[in-house]
């Protein structure tokens, strides 16, 4: 999985750009499958259509922001190592407004919490591949890499929404 982050330089290089309650968020297809999904500056980033592979992610997207229970069922391009793909099963199987913690998931794996943590953190597709469920034994832990600031308020909003059902 790529590394992922809250401020992508330059929006031009994704495929499309929604809005959403969140922010708006970039969307990158490789070969027809969803590589990226990244959280852009807001100050930056304007909306656009993509193909009609980006408009079928945004669509998805959207009713996953109406109503968290509808699944976010997309082709996605492969995980960046067998690991990353084991994670991104584990997280796929986590239903919305349930949580896991690190440690949880790592014994499940047979690896270390510090590795899913990892794994978490590398995840090119956030929402869809749920890595925010994934929380600390105290607390909701952290974010794309971040313990506070925006990505722990989307983090914590993307839980509140999945318990609103």
């Amino acid at each position: 999985m790529a590394k992922t982050g809250f401020h992508h330089p330059d929006p031009s290089l994704f495929d499309a750009v929604i809005e959403t309650p969140i922010g708006p968020l970039g969307i990158r297809l490789q070969e027809g499958r969803l590589a990226t999904v990244a959280f852009l500056d807001p100050e930056r980033a304007t909306p656009r259509a993509g193909s009609a592979g980006a408009a079928a992610v945004a669509r998805m997207l959207d009713r996953y922001f109406a109503d968290p229970r509808q699944p976010l069922r997309l082709p996605l391009a492969p995980a960046s190592t067998p690991f990353q793909s084991r994670v991104r099963d584990a997280l796929l199987a986590i239903p919305p407004g349930e949580t896991r913690s690190y440690g949880q998931l790592a014994a499940a794996l047979g690896s270390g919490a510090r590795a899913v943590a990892g794994a978490c953190r590398a995840n090119p597709l956030p929402i869809v591949v749920p890595c925010h469920r994934v929380v600390a034994a105290a607390g909701p832990g952290g974010y794309a890499g971040a313990r506070g600031g925006r990505p722990l308020q989307v983090k914590q909003w993307l839980l509140r929404h999945e318990h609103r059902r």
